[in-house]
């Protein structure tokens, strides 16, 4: 990484804790000492700063701390595979473009020819077919230009709906241990800042930049045909600009990858900012959080400066190139007309060639630096879907409905195992209570038993089929989870309800809702099953939007049901009546039920106590009571 990229605080790129940041003697400026001293200490910050950059850099594409980068190659296929997707429309796009560059390069040669007619003093003869002549061509050109535009927004259009619908369907397929796991805010970034920055590249970037290098592709092709003398000398200039667009294009990417990095931290620390807003007001951290804020920020600025830094010094050069070979051409036209070799509608049309160059490449480098910001964004969002799949669907279907777990071991850190060999093998149609104390490893085996892991070792199997083997609209007939969490999404309460079929009708999604006891409050509504329920709309209650949730799955109709602390959100007396409730509907259904209110293990046929890791207790209600053991105690203390 180059130098100066970041100068940030000693914590800012290790696991950030509510202390308030400090920032290193090393990296504080220079104060005191002799010159010498100072400018070592100077440059003994500098040396910190860069490394500071390369752990940043080299942070952002370790796929073990978080989400993977994608290289260049990846990106240039990507881009590629989306340009292939659409051949006739980038047909089209080029042969428009290229009338349109074509028609307007007319025009220089057109008014070089009336130069020498002046020259030679028949400018009068003909003067009427030659501006007619240029009147039609500027009239072509405006109508080519017309449709080259009309054809690059529908191009551009349509290459942004193809990368946003990849974008949808590479993170629906993510492994849902693999998101919870990882960092949310660098997640949040890529599918909101990373995505807009993508949309913005291709919608405007790809068909801009393919028309400004057609145009000056052409534009080189007419002044070589007009003059070698006169162009040799302008590409010569421009030819000089490489070294600053190499140098730029190297360290690009990474600076911009690198901005992507620190706008996640950004985001990670206000998500953790906000949704601890309660524990930060209560034990008086709000200033510490607002310094971890503010030195995320400045840690972004500087990352952004860097990347300015860049773009300044690239166009800076330009700048002078583009200048440059006006006069350069001037000069030698002048000596060349001298000798003889050109003539002034030579002279005349490279100037205009010269000065019509300068747009289109101007248009390019800066087109290609929104094409490096977006390749940068695009990196990380295809980096998502480098993470592999954590199941491979096949074509076998379960012969039967008992659902039994061999061997189960599970590890969310390697080497660190949070079930241990768990065998269990459930009756059709029972009903178990998963009971033990917290951090057990309760709701881990539900996870593995609903099919949304797929365990270290062992297998889950329903109908001698593994579970993550399995494709989900199977697996989610065979087996459903219902977590403490739960989402109510922007629609109507009966667009809530049947997500899992979406054909059920009205009567079914009524006898649903009142098996879980939110037919009475659901009727009160403005609208009843057609009121507008999630975010901003109609706001639901916790207890309320559980029960949604609960309604969802009976919909689903699966014959297993995994609850992990499924009425966790609802008062005893509302979950005690919606267990009652559901007991008809769950009738020939297995279920596991996983809680901490023992009074569901009461009712259960079955209890199994988990206690680290291991299943130490399986029995009745009465079977463990006469056992006075783990489940005894958790009892009596439940009780007393």
């Amino acid at each position: 990484m180059t130098t100066d990229l970041l100068a940030t605080s000693a914590e800012t790129w290790r696991d950030r804790t509510d202390d308030p940041p400090v920032v290193p003697d090393a990296l504080r400026p220079p104060t005191g000492g002799t010159v010498r001293e100072r400018h070592h200490a100077l440059w003994q910050r500098h040396d910190l700063r860069r490394q500071r950059a390369e752990d940043v850099y080299a942070a952002s594409r370790n796929p073990v701390r978080g989400w993977p980068v994608s290289g260049n190659r990846a990106v240039l296929h990507f881009f590629a595979d989306l340009v292939r997707s659409k051949k006739r429309s980038f047909a089209l796009l080029v042969l428009l473009n290229a009338l349109a560059a074509g028609s307007a390069l007319v025009v220089p040669r057109l008014l070089g020819a009336l130069v020498n007619r002046v020259e030679q003093g028949d400018a009068v003869e003909g003067l009427d077919a030659l501006a007619l002549t240029v009147v039609g061509v500027v009239v072509l050109q405006a109508l080519f230009t017309f449709g080259a535009q009309r054809t690059s927004t529908h191009f551009g259009q349509d290459l942004l709906a193809s990368a946003r619908e990849y974008v949808v369907r590479t993170i629906l397929r993510l492994p849902v241990g693999r998101v919870e796991g990882a960092s949310t805010g660098d997640l949040v970034t890529r599918v909101t800042r990373d995505v807009g920055t993508m949309a913005r590249s291709v919608q405007w970037g790809v068909p801009r930049l393919l028309i400004s290098l057609l145009t000056v592709v052409l534009s080189v092709v007419a002044m070589l045909l007009n003059s070698l003398v006169l162009a040799v000398p302008a590409l010569v200039v421009f030819a000089l600009c490489t070294p600053a667009v190499r140098t730029y294009l190297r360290r690009a990417p990474k600076a911009y990858i690198t901005e992507g990095a620190t706008y996640s931290r950004i985001n990670t620390t206000l998500t953790e900012t906000v949704e601890g807003a309660r524990t930060v007001e209560a034990l008086g951290l709000s200033g510490a959080r607002v310094r971890a804020g503010s030195d995320d920020i400045e840690v972004s600025a500087q990352a952004e400066r860097y990347g300015m830094t860049l773009r300044n010094v690239l166009f800076a050069a330009l700048n002078g190139a583009f200048q440059v070979p006006q006069v350069v051409t001037l000069v030698v036209g002048a000596w060349g007309y001298s000798q003889g070799w050109v003539d002034l509608g030579q002279i005349t049309a490279a100037m205009l060639y010269v000065v019509a160059l300068g747009e289109p490449l101007d248009a390019v480098i800066g087109e290609v630096d929104r094409l490096q910001v977006g390749a940068a964004s695009t990196s990380r969002l295809l980096g998502i879907a480098e993470v592999p799949p954590d199941r491979e669907p096949g074509d076998r279907l379960p012969d039967g409905v008992e659902l039994v777990g061999e061997d189960l071991r599970f590890a969310y850190r390697e080497g660190h195992d949070v079930l241990h060999g768990v065998d269990l093998r459930l009756r059709t149609g029972e009903r178990l209570a998963v009971v033990g104390p917290s951090g057990s490893g309760k709701s881990t085996l539900g996870r593995l038993l609903a099919g949304i892991n797929r365990p270290r070792t062992g297998t889950a199997r329903v109908g001698g089929v593994d579970l993550v083997d399995l494709p989900l609209e199977v697996l989610r007939t065979e087996v459903a989870l219902v977590t403490q969490e739960h989402h109510v999404f922007i629609g109507t309460v009966r667009d809530n309800v049947v997500l899992a079929r979406e054909d059920s009708s009205d009567d079914a999604v009524r006898e649903a809702l009142r098996a879980v006891g939110a037919l009475g409050w659901v009727e009160r509504l403005p609208d009843g099953l057609d009121t507008t329920i999630g975010s901003g709309r109609q706001a639901l209650t916790p207890a309320q939007a559980q029960q949604v949730a609960l309604a969802r799955l009976i919909i689903a109709d699966p014959h297993t049901l995994v609850l992990d602390e499924a009425t966790s959100l609802i008062d005893p007396r509302t979950a005690r009546t919606l267990e009652g409730s559901m007991n008809s509907l769950l009738e020939g259904r297995t279920v596991v039920a996983i809680a901490h209110r023992l009074h569901t293990a009461h009712d259960a046929d079955r209890i199994a106590v988990v206690i680290d890791g291991r299943i130490v207790e399986l029995g009745s209600h009465h079977e463990l009571i006469d056992l006075d053991g783990e489940y005894a105690g958790l009892w009596r203390a439940w009780t007393s």
